[in-house]
Order: structure tokens, then C-alpha cells, then sequence
């Protein structure tokens, strides 16, 4: 037996069954009870007849409807339709309340069709809408866990913060090492001198730096990087200053040393020694201290002041005309007016004015009048030059 017929006949049974205990029921009790009888009979014998026939269409194939397109529907089709509906029934509750308080049988009607259209409307707007809808919730949750993110993201560095500065007080000031100040050299001779406090920090990304420079194909580039390695060495043997290797590195590994420089720097609040002009620049514009050696240089040379007197040995011609040019022990170069006719000769000038400048101090001066403007030696090649000519 199909299911059809089953449920034709479960169909036809149910409604003679209601239909004859209904009409036996509210039959008039005056009819006569035979005639009573067989109306009701013949009512039940209609009213099964026709579910018997109308059964399987209002039982058997909705169902199957309604079976095939929950197997073929998409899910997010039906996640969309049913909270679509569920919003359209809300949204019907609140019409329903005005609605319910119209006359007579309006208020018992119109809250029902107002349910059924808003719930229709609410589920087919969903199911049609659903990829901006989609897209509207992905961003408020991505928003939200993007706002977490950078919470917990605060909160580490806020962390991290702590540690370093518990860290740092703990164990004295610490100061990082760049790459070009270990290979300038100067740093261990100053550390010697005892005005370095606290302890130099060297980051394994600075060292593995100064190793891949020691191991380039370019002979200059690896003549420096061998001796930057022979600095740091001699500064781990020095006990005046502490030096440690921090295998602390960055988050990123494609960023350039210095990024991971100044990162560290800031987060570890503490100053950066360096020669190099450029990272001076980006770490004090944002808040890193830098100690740069070269302006310490510049710093602790000589001060020389305008009408000062001293002997300098002419090595070179001027941008104008006459000029001659002389440097001082520590480099620093001396613009001598009319002193290019002593070329390669030791003089006594007097110093006229000082200009201090980017790249050092520049000294400008005349030869001195009274005095003999050189020494024996050079006044000797001088004499022999004279008679030659």
C-alpha cells in the first residue's frame, strides 16, 4: 500500500469521524433520531469522500515540496529566511498592537494578515539581501575583534613596558649599540674614559648585521664589518662597561635594522648610540634619545676664539683665491685669508672667526704680522726654492 492511499485513508476516516460527531452534535435535538442518524451519516460519507480525494494534496505533496527545497536550498538561504522571519514577526507584534484595538472583527483579523505579510517580507528581503547583509555583520564583528585585537594589543606593549622599565631600574640605564658605532671603534675608548653609565645592550639583528657585512664579497665592507666584530670584542673583555647580547627581536622580519632599532629603543625606554645621520633623525622625531658620536667629538674639541694665536702647517689651496688651508690634530679645518703663498709651511696665524656648522667647526684666520710666518726648516726650502728661481 502507498503512502497516497494511506493517507487518503487516514484523511477520509478523520473527517467522517469530525463531521459526523460535529453534525450529530449540533443537530436539533426535535429531529427525529433516525432521521438525526442518517443526515449525519450521509454528511460524514460527503465530508470523507472529498478528503479521501484532496488528502495527498494538502498532506503528502507540500510536504514533499517543502522536503526537496530544504535538500536543495542553500544553507545561508535558510539561515537568511529564518531570521528574516523572525525579524518580520517582531517587527508584526508591534503593528499588531494598535491593530488589535480596532472594532469588531478587525482587531482579530488585521494583526493575523499584518503577521503573515511581515513575516513573508521579512524572510524573502533577507534570503535576497543576504550577501550585504553578510557583509554588514562580517564588518561589525571584524571591527569589534579588530578593537579587541588592539587592546590586547596595548595592553602587551603597556606589559612590556613595565618589565622594561622594572628591568632597567633593576639592573641600571640601558643604552643600544648600532651597527655603525661598533664599527667607528670609538665607543670602546670612550667607554674606557668611564663616562658611559649603565650597560650597552647589543640586538642579535644589530649583530647579525655587523656578521653579514664581515662576510660580504666587497673587500672594504668586510674589512669593516671584521672590525666592528674586534670592537664588540674588546668591549665584552672591558669591565668597565657591561655589554649583552639581547635576543630580543622585532614582530616583523623584513623591516630595516634601524626600524628594529628605534622599536626596541622605545620600548625598551632607553637611548641609542649611533654615528649614523639618518637614524639620529627618525628616532628623535619619534621621542628616542640618540647619542651620537660624532657631535660628542665635536663637543670636547679645543675652543678656539677669535684673535687666539696658532702655529699650522698650510696643506692645501682654498675655494678663493689665496686662501690656504690647514687642519688641527683632530681634523678640524682652518680657513688661513693670503695663506696660500706658505703652502707646506708651518705659520703662525690669528684666528678671526668661528663658524660652527652640520659637519664640525670651521676656523677662519690670517697669517700673524709680526712674526716670521714659519719655521727654520720650511724658511730654509723657502730660501733654496728662491734661489733656484
Amino acid at each position: 500500500m502507498s503512502v497516497n492511499t494511506i493517507a487518503r485513508c487516514i484523511g477520509a476516516l478523520l473527517a467522517a469521524s469530525v463531521s459526523f460527531f460535529v453534525f450529530f452534535v449540533e443537530h436539533p435535538l426535535a429531529t427525529p433520531l433516525l432521521e438525526k442518524l442518517e443526515w449525519s451519516a450521509a454528511i460524514a460519507f460527503a465530508c470523507g469522500l472529498i478528503a479521501f480525494v484532496i488528502t495527498p494534496y494538502v498532506t503528502i505533496v507540500p510536504y514533499r515540496w517543502v522536503s526537496h527545497q530544504l535538500r536543495t536550498v542553500a544553507v545561508s538561504d535558510l539561515i537568511a529566511g529564518t531570521i528574516g522571519l523572525i525579524v518580520g514577526l517582531l517587527i508584526s507584534v508591534l503593528f499588531g498592537i494598535p491593530l488589535g484595538a480596532l472594532p469588531e472583527n478587525w482587531g482579530h483579523i488585521l494583526p493575523v494578515v499584518a503577521a503573515i505579510i511581515c513575516g513573508y517580507l521579512g524572510a524573502m528581503v533577507a534570503v535576497l539581501r543576504k550577501s550585504e547583509l553578510a557583509h554588514m555583520f562580517q564588518s561589525l564583528f571584524l571591527t569589534r575583534r579588530r578593537e579587541r585585537e588592539e587592546e590586547r594589543e596595548r595592553e602587551r606593549e603597556r606589559e612590556r613596558a613595565k618589565e622594561a622599565e622594572a628591568l632597567a631600574s633593576a639592573a641600571g640605564p640601558q643604552i643600544l649599540l648600532d651597527t655603525s658605532a661598533i664599527i667607528d671603534g670609538r665607543i670602546a675608548d670612550i667607554s674606557q674614559t668611564g663616562f658611559i653609565f649603565g650597560k650597552l645592550v647589543v640586538p642579535r639583528f644589530v649583530l647579525n648585521e655587523l656578521q653579514r657585512i664581515a662576510d660580504s664579497a666587497d673587500t672594504l665592507r668586510r674589512n669593516r664589518g671584521r672590525h666592528g666584530l674586534e670592537m664588540l670584542n674588546r668591549l665584552q673583555k672591558d669591565a668597565t662597561v657591561p655589554v649583552e647580547i639581547m635576543d630580543t627581536d622585532m614582530e616583523s622580519s623584513s623591516e630595516e635594522v634601524d626600524s628594529k632599532l628605534v622599536k626596541l629603543a622605545r620600548a625598551l625606554h632607553c637611548p641609542i648610540i649611533t654615528n649614523d645621520f639618518n637614524l639620529n633623525r627618525v628616532a628623535e622625531l619619534q621621542g628616542v634619545k640618540v647619542l651620537n658620536i660624532n657631535e660628542l667629538a665635536n663637543a670636547v674639541k679645543p675652543v678656539l676664539l677669535p684673535g687666539e694665536e696658532i702655529a699650522i702647517k698650510i696643506m692645501q689651496d682654498g675655494k678663493e683665491l689665496g686662501q690656504g688651508v690647514g687642519y688641527l690634530d683632530d681634523g678640524t679645518m682652518i680657513v688661513v685669508e693670503g695663506g696660500r703663498q706658505y703652502m707646506n709651511m708651518t705659520i703662525d696665524v690669528t684666528v678671526t672667526r668661528v663658524i660652527q656648522t652640520v659637519a664640525g667647526r670651521l676656523i677662519f684666520a690670517y697669517p700673524k704680522q709680526s712674526s716670521g710666518s714659519a719655521t727654520s726648516s720650511n724658511q730654509g726650502q723657502s730660501t733654496g726654492k728662491q734661489r733656484q728661481g
